[in-house]
């Protein structure tokens, strides 16, 4: 049975008040007092309740953390960057996972709140967080993290997206790739948006006409990836490359272009986004649009404890560069 307070101002014959001031190091309390309920509290293995704590204190030193996909290596990387950050200034993190879930999301949302978190890091993956109810935050502090709403006007870390699907699609057609397909997720995720504004103004530029049916959209999963591209293979011809919206997706698309007996650049050549470890391994080889994920996480978690200890109260705007990062499936020969 947890031992609270009140347990040990029994024990000791002294106020619920004497008890407090003592396990919190204040003035008021006799040195023998003061020794003799510490003697209590360590016997009977007393852990201060941090929960009541913040209710007191109006503060509970921690934040929380809510991403999309935990099975996806860009997002623990991003926690790290969170974590250490906060780590740094004394702060813990409540890491929540939605797993794509819109309904989960605002359930995590609220939960937090209920936990009197001091603020909230949001790597959202819903164009519907862009109409997140400011009764139900009240004074929260919310960061955006991966992803921007246009209409917001709290702080967000986010990739300049658009630039990056630009710069990959780009790279595609200077290689000399005749039709280039786009492989990403449902329109209703807000990445895909920039990212394949990107691929379209890139088209664009270099004079190439659009094709609908060039475009194949699933799940931000390795599976999906996998089991888009089989299916075009399957099918009626295929384009000779891709931009596929993220690097998980992007495995996957390998993946099936190698089971079906065909090969990376030779026949289909991928470019992804993110950048994930795996990206680089020898076998794989993956070109794709870096980000500086652990980099995002901890000037996230920079910017909303600057919020929560009042050093500025203006909204911080970052849009980092996106960078390319060039491997063997884009290309016969990299430099």
């Amino acid at each position: 049975m947890t031992t609270t307070i009140k347990d040990i101002a029994e024990e000791t014959s002294v106020s619920y008040a004497t008890v407090s001031r003592a396990l919190n190091n204040k003035y008021g309390v006799k040195p023998d007092t003061r020794e003799k309920i510490l003697a209590v509290a360590r016997a009977r293995g007393y852990t201060p309740n941090a929960i009541a704590r913040g209710l007191v204190r109006k503060q509970t030193h921690s934040i929380g953390l809510i991403i999309p996909d935990i099975c996806n290596p860009f997002f623990p990387q991003v926690a790290s960057g969170v974590e250490d950050g906060a780590k740094k200034k004394g702060y813990s993190v409540f890491l929540c996972n939605t797993n794509y879930e819109s309904d989960q999301e605002a359930r995590y949302l609220q939960l937090l709140i209920e936990k009197r978190v001091d603020g909230i890091i949001l790597a959202s993956g819903f164009q519907e967080s862009a109409t997140i109810d400011p009764l139900s935050i009240g004074s929260i502090p919310i960061v955006s993290l991966c992803t921007r709403f246009e209409n917001a006007k709290n702080s967000f870390v986010v990739i300049d997206n658009e630039r990056g699907g630009f710069v990959a699609t780009k790279h595609l057609i200077e290689q000399g790739y005749p039709t280039i397909g786009f492989i990403g997720t449902q329109s209703d995720r807000l990445s895909q948006g920039p990212r394949f504004k990107g691929y379209l103004q890139a088209l664009e530029k270099f004079n190439i006409r659009f094709d609908a049916h060039l475009v194949f959209t699933g799940d931000l999963k390795r599976e999906a990836g996998y089991g888009i591209i089989k299916r075009i293979i399957a099918g009626q011809g295929f384009p000779r490359a891709f931009f596929v919206e993220n690097d998980l997706m992007a495995l996957g698309v390998i993946q099936g272009i190698r089971e079906s007996g065909l090969r990376v650049p030779d026949d289909i050549a991928v470019v992804g986004f993110d950048d994930i470890a795996f990206a680089s391994f020898p076998e794989i080889g993956l070109t794709t649009v870096r980000q500086p994920k652990y980099e995002m996480g901890k000037l996230a978690a920079d910017i909303l404890l600057d919020c929560i200890i009042k050093i500025t109260k203006e909204p911080k705007k970052h849009i980092l560069e996106p960078k390319l990062i060039v491997r063997t499936s884009s290309c016969k020969t990299v430099a």
